[in-house]
C-alpha cells in the first residue's frame, strides 16, 4: 500500500481530506502539534509533528517518511486573521519547504490552493470577472496576503515538477462547507446579497474536496497518468450550484449592475431554477472524472459525523 504525506490533516477540511484516503494509503498526517502519545489513531493513520516552514523541519519530515505523495494541505487558511506579513510568509514558506521535500523524494504533490487566487474576493471593490464561467485560465490578480500565497504556491509547485520531474496538482476550493453546517445557507447570509457576492456565491462540500484529492492523487499515478511527471495543473473545486439557489445572472446584474462582457452563460436559458455556479469545473472532470456530488439542498441539513482520526 502506498504511504500519502497529509499535511494541515487535523484542521477543519484536512480531516476529512484524511478520512477519505485512510484505507486506500497508509496516510501520515502532519500538523505543527502531536495529538499526544495517548492518542488512538484510526486504521491507516499515523502523526507526526512539525513546523513546516521551519525548512530543516519540513525536510528532515518528508525524508524521513519517504512518501510515494505528498498532499500540501497545511495553511494560515484566510486572510483577516493574522498579520498580512505573518499570513503570506508562514503559507509560503511551509509551501516551499514541504514541496521541495517531496519533489526530491520522488513524491506526486497534490496541494491546496484556493479561488482566492483569482483575487476577487478581498478586493476593493470586487471585480467582475473577464469571463463566465471562471475557467482556470482566467488571470490571477490577488490584491491579498492569502490569494498571493496561493499564487505563490502554485509557481512553486510548477517549478518543482518541472525540475524533479514529478507531477503536480494544485486544487482551487471556493468556501468550504460541512454537512449539517452550511454557513452559505445562515439567514443572515441569505438575507444579504452582498455577504456572498465577493465569491459569487460559491460553496463547495468538504467531502467533494476529499474526492477530488483523492481522485488526482490516483490521476497522477500509473503508467498512463492523467498529470504526467514533470508538468503541474489546477483545477477548480467548487460545487455545480450557487449557494442561492437563484439564476446567477440575475444575481450579478442585483449585485454588480451588469455581467460579463465574454459571458458563456446564455440568458435565455436560465430558466426558474437554474442555479449555475460562477467556476467551470468541466477540467476537473477531464483530468479526474471528478465531479461535486453534493448541493445545499440536501447537505445543509445532513446529520453526518464529523471525521475521527483519533480516540483519547
Amino acid at each position: 500500500m502506498e504511504t500519502v504525506l497529509v499535511t494541515g490533516g487535523r484542521g477543519a477540511s484536512g480531516r476529512w481530506v484524511v478520512d477519505r484516503l485512510a484505507g486506500d494509503y497508509e496516510v501520515v498526517v502532519v500538523d505543527y502539534e502531536h495529538p499526544g502519545p495517548d492518542a488512538d489513531p484510526a486504521p491507516g493513520v499515523s502523526f507526526r509533528a512539525a513546523d513546516l516552514a521551519d525548512r530543516g523541519e519540513a525536510l528532515d519530515t518528508v525524508h524521513a517518511v519517504d512518501p510515494d505523495a505528498v498532499v500540501h494541505w497545511a495553511a494560515i487558511p484566510v486572510a483577516g486573521t493574522h498579520p498580512d506579513g505573518r499570513v503570506f510568509e508562514t503559507n509560503v514558506g511551509a509551501a516551499k519547504n514541504v514541496l521541495d521535500a517531496a519533489g526530491r523524494a520522488d513524491a506526486r504533490i497534490v496541494q491546496a490552493s484556493s479561488d482566492g487566487a483569482y483575487g476577487f474576493f478581498f478586493a476593493e471593490p470586487t471585480p467582475l470577472p473577464d469571463a463566465l464561467p471562471i475557467t482556470e485560465e482566467h488571470p490571477l490578480r490577488p490584491e491579498d496576503p492569502y490569494g498571493l500565497s496561493k499564487v505563490t504556491a502554485e509557481a512553486a509547485a510548477g517549478a518543482v515538477a518541472r525540475r524533479e520531474g514529478v507531477p503536480a496538482v494544485s486544487i482551487r476550493p471556493s468556501w468550504v462547507q460541512y454537512p449539517g453546517a452550511y454557513a452559505c445557507r445562515d439567514d443572515g447570509y441569505v438575507r444579504d446579497l452582498d455577504a456572498g457576492a465577493g465569491n459569487f456565491w460559491s460553496y463547495v462540500d468538504a467531502r467533494d474536496v476529499a474526492d477530488l484529492v483523492a481522485a488526482a492523487l490516483a490521476g497522477t499515478a500509473g503508467p498512463d497518468p492523467a498529470v504526467a511527471p514533470g508538468t503541474h495543473e489546477a483545477v477548480n473545486c467548487v460545487a455545480a450550484d450557487n449557494s442561492l439557489g437563484r439564476p446567477l445572472l440575475d444575481l450579478l446584474r442585483e449585485a454588480y449592475g451588469e455581467i460579463p462582457d465574454d459571458c458563456e452563460v446564455d440568458g435565455s436559458a436560465l430558466a426558474e431554477g437554474d442555479d449555475r455556479g460562477a467556476y467551470a469545473i468541466a477540467k476537473a472532470e477531464r483530468l479526474f472524472g471528478w465531479t461535486p456530488s453534493r448541493s445545499w439542498r440536501e447537505a445543509a441539513a445532513e446529520n453526518v459525523p464529523e471525521p475521527t482520526l483519533f480516540e483519547r
